[in-house]
């Protein structure tokens, strides 16, 4: 059944008692965190759960998946974190924060009785990382030391869980996707030629062979930890000289020289080649919009470094035990293929399905017959368990 929808605005507040400002306007400077989102829920037959999806620094109510849920009788409750649409500054153990306010929103003010997040793309290592912390929570400060104590916050738990073309953590896609060519963060021009990717007249060509793909993937790492130990010595600096200077921003250049986007033998799956989900990897490799491209020192710390980011779908999994259905899209060209796999697996809930839409892309871009197999498999999952 096809059912008429309505859109309701949703506006979530919670006391803000963090001493440092990372937002513009309304969302933590004010001294309270101000969210905003959108309810999408059928006119009429509603039930009581609600499909909650956020992602760190999305939005996602413009998505294909949340109307045409709606339109097949569920609730849907899209809301972006403090960082929606600016991920310079994101701190994840804040946007914790964020998504425990929004659950305890929807069961106290909007009166539903279950809560199933939806965790689409980078919404899906966010899920698990905050159901982690809900059901064993550890966490009383950032990466970088400041407090943001998640065991004292008192995180109420989803009641279930939906992976969808959802990759493991920012900060293992950073070090897939980063240039390993480039020598100087100043000077992204400066670059080690057996590694510049792109460039015309580089030795090896698809299919790569695998003693340079080692070798790229590692020189990927070793980029990462030199960021990361600059990171730390810059906060270090800040910190001795005792002054009311607490931050810095930096550019990432170069971000987007992940081989798999150019040779279909590595994890392999549907994916167009020589296209990525932001369009033609060279052109996305020294755009605006590239991963990690603008980025504030403890937000780098934060989601982008593998050795502190604890936002680890894999890891965090591991302690997550509600119900959980996860969907790999077969032709996902954002998503590395192994990743929806390695959640599920990793996954301590007796109750969890995999599933695998056969040539879906990462959006459903011109594929409306797989959005309504993703919609017929998230209604039957959900309708086993009474939801």
């Amino acid at each position: 059944m096809n059912h008429a929808i309505r859109h309701e605005w949703v506006h979530v507040s919670y006391a803000e008692t963090s001493k440092i400002s990372e937002t513009y306007g309304f969302v933590g400077s004010q001294g309270s965190v101000n969210l905003e989102g959108l309810l999408l829920r059928p006119q009429q037959g509603a039930g009581d759960t609600v499909f909650l999806m956020m992602h760190p620094a999305s939005t996602l109510q413009l998505l294909p998946l949340p109307a045409a849920m709606a339109q097949a009788g569920h609730a849907v409750l899209c809301m972006g974190s403090r960082y929606a649409k600016n991920d310079t500054a994101l701190i994840y153990e804040k946007v914790a924060l964020d998504l425990n306010a929004c659950i305890r929103h929807a069961k106290e003010r909007l009166g539903f009785r279950n809560v199933v997040l939806l965790g689409w793309s980078g919404g899906g290592s966010l899920a698990l990382f905050y159901q982690s912390q809900a059901q064993r929570p550890t966490i009383t400060a950032t990466p970088a030391g400041d407090p943001v104590d998640l065991k004292a916050a008192e995180l109420w738990p989803a009641d279930g869980m939906v992976l969808e073309a959802a990759h493991r953590s920012r900060a293992r896609c950073l070090a897939d996707w980063i240039d390993p060519s480039v020598l100087d963060e100043n000077d992204p021009d400066r670059r080690l030629p057996e590694f510049d990717l792109y460039a015309p007249e580089l030795a090896v060509q698809p299919p790569y062979p695998r003693d340079w793909l080692t070798a790229y993937r590692a020189a990927q790492v070793a980029r990462v930890a030199r960021i990361t130990a600059r990171v730390q010595e810059t906060l270090e600096m800040l910190r001795k000289r005792g002054t009311a200077e607490l931050e810095r921003g930096f550019i990432t250049h170069r971000t987007m020289a992940e081989p798999r986007f150019l040779d279909a033998t590595l994890q392999p799956n549907d994916r167009p080649i020589g296209h990525c989900y932001l369009g033609v990897p060279e052109t996305v490799n020294s755009g605006p919009v590239g991963l990690a491209r603008f980025s504030m020192l403890r937000s780098w710390l934060s989601q982008w470094s593998l050795e502190h980011s604890r936002a680890d779908g894999e890891t965090c999994a591991r302690d997550v035990t509600v119900p959980l259905l996860a969907i790999e899209h077969t032709a996902d060209d954002a998503v590395p293929q192994p990743d929806m796999g390695l959640m599920h697996a990793a996954c301590a809930s007796a109750d969890k399905q995999f599933e695998r839409i056969q040539g879906a892309n990462h959006y459903f871009k011109g594929q409306p017959e797989h959005l309504q197999q993703a919609i017929t498999l998230i209604g039957d999952w959900a309708g086993r368990r009474g939801w």
